[in-house]
């Protein structure tokens, strides 16, 4: 544990070592993701509501995609260096230290740039509870916890999956950038507005539905299924295959011989 909140201290003392570049990053991060949110606010003065959702539900399901992608992002958004990382020959060096190596790569890499993207969601989700019409318990409250939580993991994961294809590709392959930041952008409104389609592949391949959908339907009282409530819950077991394609990844290396 020492080991790796050394590797952190490292990693804040280099990001904070100009401050004002990272504050500015961080004010472009806020900024930037405001113009979905407008986007939004626009097709709101066209239609009351999309598939029955309203503007309140539609912003709950944007906010929660942004906070849960900012946490997940700030964790996994440095595996987009793995393929340099790979090529260099630094991933002989993490090989050989007897610790973690996804903890190696994730520690060093953290990008706390990412506040301006989490910051932006949370003004949105206190915006959307009011707004969203929703009856809130203690219940509630906890699967909408359970849905940031889950949706960051479920992000990272992606990340992973993303960087574990350099092992197999040598250099990262971009069109896989679609399951990272093109579904936080379909994340902007319930995915069952995408078709039965989309909505079966965010389900059972991709299960972020599993972390959006679902829940809303049970937090609006659409259905009381036990099942939707542990929708965010389930969706962890999509860490299993994440991991597993990782550790083939991993006994595919050869060394870069840098």
């Amino acid at each position: 544990m020492k080991f790796y909140l050394k590797l952190f201290t490292i990693n804040l003392k280099s990001q904070m070592q100009y401050k004002i570049s990272f504050w500015l990053t961080s004010l472009g991060q806020f900024v930037t993701a405001f113009t979905s949110f407008f986007s939004i606010q626009f097709i709101f003065m066209q239609v009351n509501a999309i598939d029955q959702f309203t503007y309140g539900q539609v912003l709950l399901c944007f906010s929660v995609i942004m906070m849960a992608f900012s946490v997940g992002e700030a964790l996994g958004g440095g595996l987009a260096t793995f393929s340099y990382i790979v090529n260099s020959g630094n991933f002989d060096r993490m090989l050989i230290r007897p610790r973690n190596v996804i903890m190696q790569i994730i520690i060093p890499n953290i990008d706390l740039t990412r506040i301006g993207l989490l910051i932006q969601g949370t003004i949105v989700i206190c915006i959307a509870i009011p707004l969203s019409g929703i009856a809130w318990n203690i219940s509630k409250i906890i699967l909408l916890i359970a849905m940031v939580i889950c949706g960051a993991v479920l992000f990272f994961c992606l990340f992973l999956i993303k960087a574990t294809a350099s092992f197999f590709t040598i250099e990262s392959l971009d069109f896989l950038n679609i399951f990272t930041y093109g579904t936080r952008q379909f994340g902007r409104y319930p995915f069952s507005v995408y078709g039965s389609k989309i909505l079966w592949i965010l389900t059972f391949c991709i299960p972020l539905a599993l972390i959006q959908y679902y829940p809303l339907l049970y937090l609006t009282n659409r259905s009381s299924s036990l099942w939707y409530f542990c929708a965010p819950f389930l969706s962890l077991i999509f860490i299993c295959p994440c991991y597993l394609f990782f550790k083939m990844g991993l006994h595919r290396y050869k060394s870069a011989g840098s």
